[in-house]
C-alpha cells in the first residue's frame, strides 16, 4: 500500500461523497469527469481497495469506501485547519465560514456574520438553512463549521454553545383582526385562524405543536413551509397569519397592514445558540464565530428593535 496519498484525490472523493453523481462532482471541484474518475481510481490503487460501486452510474461506496470518506473528511478539515490558521499568524484570514442555521435563526444570523466580517475583512461566510438534525450531522461531518441552532435535548452531541438568544413568539395577522387588540394571545384562539408554519421536520414547528397541546388546541396550517421567507411571502395580500419568532422582525419586519402580538408563554423560553464541534485543537474559524458570538447581546438588539411592530 502506498503510503503518499494524494490530498486532491481526496477532495475529488469527498465531491462524490457530496453530490452522489461523477459529473456533479467534477463540476463541484472545476475539473473534468474523466480527470476526476482517474484521480479516485488512483486512490483506490494507493489504499488498494475498492471505494466506489460501479455499474453504468454512480451506485455508491463499499464497506471500505465509506470507512475512507469518514476518514477524508477527517483529513481535509485538517489540511483546512492548517492553512487557516497559517492565515491568522499572517493576521489575514481569508477562509470562508460555513455555518448551518435553523430556519427560524437565520434573520437573525446577520447580527453575528456583520461583526465576524468586520473582524475579519478578508474573510467570508456562507449561510445555509438546514433543521436542527441536519446542522449535527454536517457538524459531526466536517461540512459546516458552526451551527445556529436550538440548545435543547436535541442539540448535537460533542458540541460546545455559546447562547445566543431566547425566542419569544408573536402572533404575525393583519392589524384589523379582533385579536390584534389584545395584549396576548392564546394558542388556542391563534389555533383557528388560517396559520402558515413551518414543516414537522423544523424543531420550530415541534415547539409551535407543543404549546399548542398545553392549551388543548387542534389546528390544520394552510401553508407549511421549509423557509421562514416562504411563510412570508404566503401572508402578503391575505388574511392569514403566522407564529413568528421576534428575532425574525429586526430583519423581516411585518407585512403592510399586518402587526404583532405577543403569545401566552408555557414554560421556558427556548434558548438558541452557536454550536461548534468541541475538539483539540479548536477550529481557528469556529474559534473566531465563537469569539463573535460571546461578545455580541444578542438578545437586547432582537428586543431593541421589536418594539415598533408590538
Amino acid at each position: 500500500m502506498a503510503n503518499d496519498v494524494v490530498l486532491l484525490h481526496l477532495d475529488y472523493l469527498l465531491a462524490l461523497a457530496a453530490e452522489r453523481h461523477f459529473g456533479r462532482a467534477a463540476a463541484r471541484c472545476h475539473v473534468s469527469q474523466p480527470t476526476l474518475s482517474v484521480g479516485i481510481r488512483r486512490l483506490e490503487r494507493d489504499l488498494g481497495i475498492v471505494i466506489v460501486q460501479r455499474g453504468h452510474r454512480f451506485e455508491g461506496f463499499t464497506e471500505e469506501g465509506r470507512r475512507v470518506v469518514t476518514w477524508a473528511q477527517r483529513i481535509i478539515a485538517e489540511r483546512d485547519e492548517m492553512l487557516a490558521d497559517l492565515e491568522r499568524m499572517r493576521g489575514r484570514l481569508t477562509v470562508t465560514a460555513r455555518v448551518g442555521a435553523i430556519p427560524t435563526a437565520v434573520p437573525a444570523s446577520p447580527f453575528i456574520t456583520t461583526e465576524f466580517l468586520r473582524r475579519n475583512p478578508a474573510a467570508s461566510v456562507r449561510i445555509e438553512a438546514l433543521s436542527s438534525r441536519e446542522i449535527a450531522r454536517q457538524l459531526a461531518d466536517f461540512e459546516i463549521d458552526a451551527g445556529l441552532t436550538y440548545l435543547d435535548d436535541e442539540a448535537p452531541p460533542g458540541t460546545r454553545s455559546v447562547e445566543l438568544y431566547r425566542e419569544q413568539y408573536v402572533l404575525v395577522a393583519p392589524a384589523d383582526h379582533r385579536l390584534m387588540t389584545e395584549a396576548e394571545v392564546s394558542w388556542s384562539d391563534a389555533a383557528a385562524l388560517d396559520l402558515c408554519v413551518l414543516t414537522t421536520t423544523m424543531r420550530n414547528r415541534r415547539i409551535l405543536d407543543a404549546n399548542m397541546a398545553v392549551e388543548g388546541a387542534q389546528y390544520r396550517p394552510v401553508v407549511e413551509a421549509d423557509s421562514v421567507d416562504a411563510l412570508y411571502a404566503h401572508l402578503t395580500h391575505s388574511g392569514r397569519a403566522t407564529i413568528a419568532s421576534t428575532a425574525w422582525l429586526p430583519q423581516l419586519g411585518v407585512p403592510t397592514g399586518f402587526v404583532a402580538r405577543p403569545m401566552v408563554q408555557h414554560g421556558p423560553r427556548p434558548a438558541i445558540g452557536l454550536v461548534v464541534l468541541d475538539r483539540a485543537p479548536a477550529s481557528i474559524v469556529a474559534a473566531a464565530l465563537v469569539e463573535v458570538a460571546a461578545a455580541v447581546d444578542l438578545g437586547a438588539s432582537i428586543r431593541a428593535s421589536v418594539t415598533r411592530y408590538m
